[in-house]
């Protein structure tokens, strides 16, 4: 029998839970640590906007992790999204893949 599977965890949210509470650091306070405006922090950490290159840059030096961390964690969260709502079929039903025997 087949699991059902989690929802996608945003990366905002691992970002709450796994770095800012227990580090008692405020949005506010890392937005200014940042040099973002907070209302970045903010959608972030709400699941409204998507970690970008120049945010898990900015993280990554601020957290002393890696940029891919970041990034990863925002491209596993957009494919499990993608998946949940069916795009990959939606998608190959669309495109046309190349022939080889054409090209």
């Amino acid at each position: 029998m087949r699991r059902p599977e989690l929802p996608p965890v945003h990366p905002g949210e691992i970002l709450a839970e796994e770095f800012l509470a227990p580090l008692s650091i405020s949005q506010n306070r890392l937005a200014r640590d940042l040099a973002v405006p907070a209302q970045r922090v903010s959608q972030i950490v709400r699941g409204e906007r998507a970690v970008t290159l120049d945010t898990a840059l900015r993280l990554a030096a601020y957290f002393k992790t890696s940029p891919e961390f970041w990034l990863n964690l925002q491209q596993q969260y957009d494919l499990r999204t993608a998946r949940a709502q069916h795009l990959p079929e939606r998608i190959e039903r669309e495109v046309r893949p190349m022939d080889v025997a054409q090209a």
